[in-house]
């Protein structure tokens, strides 16, 4: 582990130096743990670690941390400690170049960030979250092998939850009980709240499972995801509970070509506009533009929703590792709600697509 997160400093100071930055303070707990091994949720405490890189080239890594938090020993160059009663301000003022404007990133919250400000801790202060994310966006092969785990127990649970569909069950005993079958399959949690949508709740594209009843004719909509081992999955499928109508399938058959026409130009170079748009075309052509209300997809990795979503202003090229969602959809209040989304991987001449859960039209016998 000390090696890869030693890469990964150096790819988040290559990233800061194109900022014209040489320091930052990181506070997202699950990028500290990203770069050092080390986590804890401080909740109201402060937690930070320091990354900076001295005129002579010298990287120093200083870990900031309660002394109620588990002991971070070893997990940076130094270790910095205090207790509740202590200021960190100053600590961490001891330990910037004042000199040169500070990065930071977005979970360090103006509690901290206007005294360092207020004392001078560096020239300047500025957003860097960005040389973070840049670096988590790009996957190792050990990273993608845990997001393939990750999948692969989705794409297991989807069978439970498709057992659960009888007439009478409502949607929020279906959602409560998904949490025991995915530890049973070696997940630890939900990577996001479970969306469970019957019939035109599903026109809602994050309805929160309810009391509704299930009733036959009603489609069923699961929206779902894991942690295993830190990454995380998210696969929506939508499926019928009686012989669909004309108009379901039609709906049913434009998403699903949306979304494998969108899957099928994936590849390195494309950029994230064009996936979206050939997605978005696809839906607006059979004449269901105005009920497709969201980007086509977002990137995952540690949280389900990682910077660099793929939609239409996002014009940057993909590159080999970056992992994300495609996922079309039609929300046409009060009557229909459908979405078909799978996680993939570029690889160097295309992508792998990493949900192997069937996407035909399936009636549920319930």
């Amino acid at each position: 582990m000390a090696q890869e997160t030693d890469r990964r400093t150096m790819r988040v100071l290559q990233n800061l130096r194109k900022q014209g930055l040489t320091q930052m303070l990181v506070c997202e707990p699950l990028s500290i743990w990203y770069l050092t091994g080390y986590f804890t949720e401080p909740y109201e405490r402060f937690l930070a670690l320091c990354l900076r890189m001295d005129a002579d080239g010298r990287v120093r890594t200083t870990l900031f941390a309660n002394r109620l938090f588990p002991d971070a020993s070893g997990r940076a160059d130094d270790v910095v400690t205090f207790d509740d009663t202590d200021d960190p301000v100053p600590l961490v003022a001891a330990r910037t170049n004042h000199a040169a404007p500070l990065g930071v990133d977005k979970g360090l919250v103006a509690r901290w960030l206007l005294p360092l400000m207020d004392v001078g801790a560096a020239s300047g202060f500025v957003l860097a979250s960005e040389a973070v994310d840049r670096a988590r966006s790009i996957k190792s092969p050990d990273e993608q092998d845990l997001m393939r785990a990750a999948s692969s127990v989705n794409d297991q649970a989807m069978d439970w939850l498709r057992a659960q569909v009888h007439e009478g069950v409502t949607e929020r005993a279906i959602a409560e009980g998904l949490l025991g079958e995915y530890r049973r399959l070696g997940a630890e949690d939900h990577s996001f709240t479970p969306i469970v949508s019957f019939g035109a709740n599903a026109a809602d594209p994050h309805h929160e499972p309810d009391d509704t009843v299930l009733h036959r004719d009603d489609m069923v909509l699961f929206d779902v995801g894991c942690r295993r081992d830190w990454y995380c999955s998210d696969m929506t499928r939508t499926f019928f509970t009686a012989q669909p109508t004309a108009r379901q399938l039609e709906v049913y058959d434009t998403v699903r070509r949306a979304n494998e026409a969108a899957e099928a130009i994936v590849r390195p170079g494309v950029t994230f506009a064009e996936i979206d748009l050939t997605a978005r075309r696809i839906i607006e052509d059979a004449g269901y533009g105005p009920y497709f209300t969201h980007r086509l997809g977002h990137q995952i990795g540690l949280t389900a929703h990682e910077p660099g979503d793929v939609s239409s202003t996002h014009d940057e090229p993909m590159q080999v590792g970056q992992c994300f969602s495609i996922e079309p959809g039609i929300y046409i209040p009060g009557e229909i709600g459908v979405r078909i989304e799978d996680l993939l991987i570029v690889t160097e001449d295309g992508c792998e697509v990493m949900n192997h859960y069937p996407k035909e039209p399936t009636v549920i016998e319930a």
